[in-house]
């Protein structure tokens, strides 16, 4: 029996292995209250009390492992009925990572590119930022973080505080990356800037990245972020009531990240955002990759 006519016959049957949906284990037992205050600082609020004009809100994080790959032969621009075409094999030149904190209320993002992560890097980032304006005189900035090695724990908040009397540290709860904005961001950086990926060198990954930020921040915006504590909320009650965030039961967030983020800033997804698998023909890239590098 052929793979097509396998294809064809679990196409028709309800069991569909080929699909597959995204989860996540909500491990924090205060994922709620941690949650809610960075969606209260969306909405302009925190403890409870309206942001005054001069506070800042940044969503900071790092897109680390950024390759750059030398393709052997070189790409060929798309043309008339005929799409780019990217050499699949490459040589692999090093890799760096993204550091970037997006302003919340009023769009933009600085970064930069670092060899590696650690809290040097992060520091570098948080140095970069706090010298500019508004957040250099800014009555409180807010920097809304993961936990990440970089920033994590009571250690970092007095870390950076102690440099920035004006600096509040606000860490998201586990697993919950997705409720930081710049992953947005990150989003449009991998769709629009990093595919394919066809850098000679690190210095040319570098420079896309920097060019690409200067020229979305001439026309940035805020984004339309929907999601709020009161949607929060709700979503949490439809868990079942016996349910112990601890246990390691699963909490459905979203089908993919991409499309989860499109809810949260009011776009309506696709009509079928599962996965779904293509019947095989031939080889696959990866198995052609795995070939060549054994070659």
């Amino acid at each position: 029996m052929s793979p097509s006519t396998i294809w064809r016959i679990l196409d028709r049957d309800a069991l569909r292995p080929w699909r597959h949906r995204a989860w996540l284990t909500r491990r924090d037992p205060d994922f709620a209250a941690k949650a809610g205050r960075v969606l209260d600082l969306y909405q302009g609020v925190w403890d409870g009390r309206p942001l005054t004009p001069e506070d800042c809100v940044l969503s900071a994080d790092e897109k680390t492992s950024i390759q750059a790959r030398a393709r052997c032969h070189a790409t060929s621009p798309p043309g008339p009925r005929q799409a780019m075409r990217v050499e699949h094999e490459y040589e692999r030149g090093g890799a760096l990572a993204y550091r970037a904190a997006w302003d919340v209320r009023r769009g933009g993002a600085i970064g930069r590119c670092e060899a590696t992560t650690g809290i040097e890097s992060f520091g570098r980032l948080v140095d970069q930022v706090m010298a500019q304006v508004p957040y250099r005189a800014a009555p409180r900035v807010f920097w809304i973080v993961d936990n990440g090695s970089s920033h994590r724990g009571a250690a970092s908040v007095q870390r950076l505080q102690a440099r920035y009397p004006n600096l509040i540290l606000v860490h998201l709860p586990t697993h919950a990356s997705w409720l930081n904005q710049i992953e947005v961001y990150f989003s449009i950086i991998q769709r629009k800037v990093l595919t394919p990926n066809d850098f000679a060198d690190l210095a040319a990954v570098e420079r896309r990245l920097l060019a690409y930020e200067a020229r979305y921040n001439d026309t940035a915006v805020p984004f339309r972020w929907r999601f709020t504590r009161a949607d929060l909320e709700r979503r949490l009650r439809q868990l079942p009531a016996d349910h112990d965030p601890c246990d390691g039961s699963l909490f459905i967030l979203a089908v993919s990240q991409w499309s989860f983020h499109q809810s949260l800033l009011g776009v309506k997804p696709p009509s079928d955002t599962r996965y779904q698998a293509r019947p095989p023909r031939g080889r696959t890239h990866g198995s052609v990759h795995r070939a060549h590098r054994a070659a």
